[in-house]
């Protein structure tokens, strides 16, 4: 008796452990996306984050030399050549 009540106990536990792993991957998960998006924003509207390189890219927008700013945004993003133009030009005005 005292050995089935044990083992129901730990059956319990066990899918009360699977049940918060699992509620944690879905988190992970979800706030990887979230964070992706935000990036995305980010980069849309020209917010420089931490990265040191977009950091130079708005050095380089400061400075006037927005070619040069152009093509550093595209090495730093991956960007085309219209999306790294729009995000300097953001970060112009």
């Amino acid at each position: 008796m005292h050995t089935l009540i044990g083992l129901l106990i730990v059956l319990v536990g066990l899918t009360v452990m699977a049940t918060f792993e699992s509620r944690a991957r879905r988190l992970d998960r979800r706030i990887a996306r979230l964070d992706h998006r935000l990036d995305l924003l980010m980069r849309h509207h020209g917010v420089p984050d931490d990265d040191p390189e977009l950091a130079e890219v708005a050095a380089l927008v400061r400075a006037g030399q927005h070619i040069p700013a152009i093509k550093k945004y595209r090495e730093a993003t991956g960007a085309g050549l219209v999306e790294a133009k729009q995000a300097v030009d953001r970060l112009q005005r």
